[in-house]
């Protein structure tokens, strides 16, 4: 990363059926097969990630290792950020028992984010989970090579007033419905509009896993992300939204206490592939799920129709 230019680091190398695959995403799948082949000597599973062959690439054989698992896998989630060195990206993986085709998000039992800085930063953090074994983490220092525990803390107020809270508006396409909704969501949380005040605030963080991670770290009270829901409002029937490895590490969020939903207050959960479009919100405590899960879910109703 240090020694590419921006130029390199941001060409496109091709457009596949997900995101486009940009020159820092190929050379990271070049070391992720190469790592994957090394596992598959004494472990049988399959991977999945974006920009590989969307049924997925087995790795050992049956009988080998342990029990078979789906690895999900977002080498770079973020892309556009790190590419242009404005903010980090993040790895992201999360494993569940193979069930093949019919294997669910909601099914993934270890997650495991490592944070890929910019290079103006010298540390970098690692977070993972497993089900009921809790969230847990650590920050490297980049320079001296050392490593010091991290321990996940969400914010533990009740309340979207004086906190970052945002509802996931990146790129063209329904911009205008979800600032709508956006506005609509706040005057519900917090009363009328002070103009005198700075009350909340947004971070259009581009990085789902990390909007996740900011969350359970206690930098973020609250994300939404609605945009499949906005594109079926528009009458698009084919769209790029947050796909199931964009959120593959939602363990780590709700093992740190986060409450983690689709936006209608149900689990998140989807197919665990590369095609489905998901909807997500993340709220960092459960009383502050209590307050904005009936909000969120009316106003979507409200703006975008049945949910």
């Amino acid at each position: 990363m240090v020694a590419q230019s921006t130029e390199v680091l941001a060409r496109t190398v091709r457009d596949d059926m997900g995101d486009t695959i940009f020159g820092i995403d190929a050379h990271v799948e070049e070391v992720l097969l190469r790592e994957c082949e090394r596992w598959g000597e004494t472990q049988h599973f399959v991977l999945l990630a974006e920009g590989l062959d969307p049924g997925g690439v087995e790795f050992g054989r049956s009988g080998r290792g342990g029990a078979p698992f789906r690895l999900l896998v977002d080498p770079i989630d973020g892309t556009r950020g790190l590419m242009y060195d404005k903010r980090s990206a993040w790895c992201l993986l999360g494993a569940a028992p193979d069930r093949g085709a019919a294997t669910r998000l909601s099914e993934v039992e270890v997650a495991v984010m490592t944070e890929l800085p910019t290079t103006r930063q010298a540390t970098s953090d690692t977070l993972w989970a497993t089900v009921g074994g809790g969230a847990h983490g650590e920050r490297r220092n980049l320079i001296a090579n050392t490593a010091a525990e991290l321990a996940p803390q969400p914010s533990r107020a009740n309340t979207l007033l004086h906190g970052f809270a945002t509802v996931g508006n990146f790129f063209q396409g329904g911009k205008e419905l979800i600032a709508r909704l956006e506005e609509a969501i706040l005057e519900r949380a917090l009363g009328p509009w002070n103009p005198e005040k700075a009350e909340v605030y947004t971070d259009q963080y581009i990085c789902s896993g990390g909007q996740l991670a900011e969350v359970a770290l206690g930098r973020d009270r609250f994300v939404l992300d609605v945009r499949p829901l906005v594109h079926r409002k528009l009458g698009v029937t084919s769209s790029l939204a947050c796909r199931p490895y964009d959120v593959v590490t939602w363990l780590v969020a709700s093992e740190a206490g986060c409450v983690v939903r689709d936006p209608k207050g149900n689990p998140l959960d989807a197919p665990l592939d590369l095609t489905t479009n998901v909807g997500f919100a993340c709220y960092a405590n459960e009383a502050l799920a209590t307050l904005m899960v009936p909000i969120v879910r009316e106003e979507i109703e409200r703006h975008l129709g049945p949910v």
